[in-house]
């Protein structure tokens, strides 16, 4: 496609100036999704890592833009701009694996977010078939009945802008997990209240408090003997507060008791459990993060969370950037990942010798999982099992005396 035919008929969702004629009467419109109500918080760094481990998970999925035979089954992978947008680079400022961990992680925080074509090949308004040259995840601040009002960034400017959209073009991917992470009351919303308590109850006892009783050689029933005792405080802590080493001197007829009662609470359990239950929610355990999970917990990681924040994904993508045609011919994107990333390295040999036994897999596509380049001879791209000789090879030995065998 020539350079001009291709600026000619670029379209940008920005230059649009956000037509108020076009959109006019929208109809009622509302802060909030349809069938969720999502709003900010401020979450603690045990959620952010939560979040960052789920959407770098995710991203590191493989993404194939295939057409699916409806006989064999089979699939052919296709070599389009959307899988280069997605595989290599969404945007001027992103790569696909960025632009994926920025969705996911938009996706938990938000509840549901915006995927805009930004910059594409035709007027998106005006045609369900374009080449989409740059796209973004973008923050839902108005819905309507047929449109949604998204706060984009605008690399041209470098600031943010909002922009009104149909909501047939724009992919709107809500977060499978809203329940936990973002609906008000929930999980979350639990656990950070009382690790807000918890901060409150630490921040009581570490502060400079003394926590003193000073008795007095007199009762302080009236009002007079009140404010001598005050009185008396304040002198005491004008004592404190001046000496240089925190030094202050009482009469003998007063008495100090230090109050060193531990704060007695059961806040710290609950956070731990509220912790607990929020990671194995999502999925997750301890052993995850730290690195020591078997592969039956990870492959339930990824079942449970990473391959449903995935499939979500794709659905929307689907349905909003291929057209009705392609999908009739069978074009879908779908996620890939390695079956033997999770195998530990003493079963992948028992692996490798079954799958070859057994005519599955050839000796260079077992090469290829393993990390090895493929080999060039003919036999390595053969399905057979290499420990069954042919009846068609010559199983004669040569003979090492450089004379013909007898017989």
């Amino acid at each position: 496609m020539a350079l001009s035919t291709r600026l000619k008929s670029a379209w940008s969702v920005f230059n649009e100036k956000d037509k108020q004629s076009r959109y006019q009467d929208l109809g009622v419109s509302s802060y909030s999704a349809p069938r969720a109500i999502h709003r900010g918080w401020s979450k603690a760094s045990v959620v952010n890592t939560v979040y960052n481990r789920i959407a770098l998970d995710v991203s590191n999925t493989t993404i194939l833009h295939v057409k699916v035979n409806p006989k064999s089954k089979n699939q052919t992978q296709l070599d389009t701009t959307l899988i280069h947008r997605l595989t290599e680079q969404a945007n001027i400022d992103q790569t696909g694996p960025e632009f994926i961990h920025e969705l996911v992680y938009s996706m938990l925080d938000e509840g549901v977010v915006a995927v805009v074509p930004v910059e594409t090949f035709m007027d998106i308004n005006k045609t369900d078939s374009y080449k989409i040259y740059s796209m973004r995840v973008g923050r839902i601040t108005q819905w309507y009945p047929e449109h949604v009002r998204v706060d984009l960034y605008n690399d041209k400017t470098g600031n943010y802008q909002e922009v009104t959209l149909p909501k047939n073009k724009v992919a709107i991917i809500q977060n499978p997990l809203y329940e936990i992470t973002n609906a008000k009351d929930g999980m979350l919303d639990r656990l950070k209240h009382k690790m807000e308590l918890l901060d409150t109850i630490d921040d009581e006892s570490i502060s400079n408090k003394l926590n003193l009783i000073l008795q007095l050689p007199y009762g302080v029933k009236s009002e007079i003997r009140r404010e001598q005792a005050n009185q008396r405080i304040s002198d005491l802590e004008k004592q404190l507060q001046d000496s240089k080493y925190g030094i202050a001197y009482v009469d003998g007829t007063e008495k100090i008791t230090q109050l060193n009662r531990p704060i007695s609470s059961n806040v710290s359990d609950v956070v731990k459990y509220l912790t607990e239950q929020f990671y194995n929610s999502l999925g997750l355990t301890q052993n995850v993060f730290n690195g020591t999970a078997t592969e039956a917990e990870m492959r339930g990681y990824y079942t449970r969370t990473v391959d449903v924040f995935m499939k979500r994904i794709l659905d929307s993508f689907n349905i909003t950037f291929l057209t009705k045609t392609a999908r009739s011919q069978g074009q879908k994107l779908v996620p890939y990942r390695d079956p033997f990333e999770l195998v530990p390295v003493e079963q992948l040999a028992n692996i490798a010798d079954t799958f070859s036994r057994n005519a599955i897999l050839t000796s260079n596509e077992i090469r290829g999982i393993v990390g090895f380049g493929p080999n060039d001879s003919p036999e390595a791209d053969e399905l057979s099992n290499k420990n069954i000789a042919d009846v068609n090879q010559n199983t004669a030995r040569p003979s090492t005396s450089g004379r013909a065998p007898l017989g």
